[in-house]
């Protein structure tokens, strides 16, 4: 299947023209093909997922596998973006021979300061910032007990900043955590963390609000929150968002998913100092949350075959992309054309794609007649109706204009028995 690309200005040249840079968490095995096409021409930061987290850098003491995260480095440097390195410093996938090791606080500390200096070492100048510490909270404010605060106690903090700023002057260093989106015990403790290392000179430059967030729940004081963290005189970075659904998804739930990630950007781009918006992910096909959370999925701003979904259209908007410059229309030099994407035993995903060349619409709407009596069950990029065989799709609100060399597309599921031909389509 070609993949179908968001028509529009590329969401890291809206970012540009608002001072924010725009980023997505990558798997480094995935960089190539329409993955790596998306996430070099979309955005304009990259996060590996996994790749340089402890138990992948360092899985044997003293054996370092680089071989991810220098691709991930590699394909950025290509592509002229930044890299958000993460992360040092974190209770989770960390190599069995440091969870399982008897250390007294001198050797943990040595161990540490290590990982800290060889890791930001490698890859100095390279790094536009660091999450350096990750997850040190609670939800009720106190600090999470791990083997960092066990073991060396809450100065393990201010310790691995000096350790990372040390190792790379010019990287910004961030701690980083979840549930801290809105004003509560959780966000409020790491404001007056932040606040104290500020006080003590400790090296600290930014905030990041991971925003792992679930359909409809964007927290009402994000905004709020944000600005009280810049006025303590330090960078925010929305760093992990990604807005789960129950599936399955359908329009209604695609629409609210467009809304909040609207939302979220729109809060950011409100603060001078949120100088970052990272998706975790850019494509279903690539996220963490339906392993994690079951039931859950379809979190992601493009859908698994890598077409844009209402959430990329909900960024574009809060990041100040417009249609109201569409040429008038003219459909000579446009066209649809229908695909089936996948089939299964009574089921099928299909898509029409609209391509305009030598002429441009600002609205559209195709149709077609269903040889074999297929039903649509839902639709998403478009509405859709049926009446017996006769189908009839118009443009949703957002994905209405094709540019001069553009294109959309709009997708459906449907069911089908005994036979699934492909029909015709007109577009009007």
């Amino acid at each position: 299947m070609t993949s179908a690309h968001a028509a529009d200005t590329p969401l890291r040249d809206l970012a540009a023209a608002k001072g924010k840079i725009i980023g997505t968490a990558v798997t480094g095995s995935k960089l190539t093909g329409t993955y790596g096409d998306i996430a070099g021409a979309q955005f304009s930061s990259l996060t590996p997922g996994n790749a340089m987290k402890w138990g992948s850098v360092e899985p044997t003491q003293g054996t370092f596998n680089w071989t991810e995260a220098d691709q991930i480095v590699a394909f950025a440097q290509a592509h002229n973006q930044q890299v958000r390195g993460h992360t040092l410093v974190w209770h989770s996938q960390n190599p069995s021979w440091l969870t399982n090791g008897s250390w007294t606080s001198a050797q943990l500390s040595s161990l540490l300061q290590n990982h800290i200096s060889t890791e930001v070492g490698r890859y100095q100048g390279k790094i536009a910032a660091w999450d350096v510490v990750n997850e040190p909270f609670n939800e009720d404010g106190t600090y999470r007990s791990t083997l960092w605060y066990n073991g060396l106690g809450a100065d393990y903090i201010a310790n691995a900043l000096t350790w990372a700023r040390a190792a790379d002057p010019a990287a910004k260093l961030y701690i980083n955590d979840y549930n801290v989106e809105g004003v509560n015990a959780k966000s409020t403790a790491l404001y007056n963390l932040v606040k104290s290392l500020k006080e003590r000179g400790v090296p600290i430059d930014g905030v990041g609000l991971q925003a792992h967030l679930i359909l409809g729940q964007v927290p009402s004081t994000l905004q709020q929150n944000i600005q009280r963290f810049a006025d303590l005189g330090v960078d925010v970075a929305i760093t992990e968002l990604d807005i789960r659904m129950a599936l399955p998804a359908d329009s209604t739930k695609l629409a609210q998913q467009a809304a909040d990630y609207k939302s979220v950007t729109a809060a950011c781009v409100a603060v001078t100092r949120c100088v970052n918006l990272t998706v975790w992910g850019f494509t279903d096909s690539d996220s963490w949350v339906p392993g994690t959370f079951s039931g859950y999925g379809a979190a992601t701003p493009y859908d698994e075959n890598y077409a844009p979904k209402p959430a990329y259209y909900g960024i574009a908007e809060a990041l100040g992309g417009t249609t109201s410059t569409t040429p008038p229309p003219t459909t000579g030099g446009c066209t649809a054309t229908y695909s089936v994407v996948s089939q299964w035993d009574a089921g099928f995903t299909g898509q029409v794609k609209i391509a305009c060349s030598g002429a441009s619409l600002s609205s559209w709407k195709v149709g077609w007649t269903f040889g074999a009596g297929q039903q649509i069950s839902q639709a998403w990029n478009a509405t859709c109706t049926q009446s017996g065989a006769a189908v009839s799709c118009v443009n949703a609100s957002y994905n209405g204009a094709v540019a001069d060399g553009g294109s959309v597309t709009l997708g459906f599921n449907a069911s089908w028995s005994g036979s699934n031909p492909v029909p015709t389509v007109t577009l009007g």
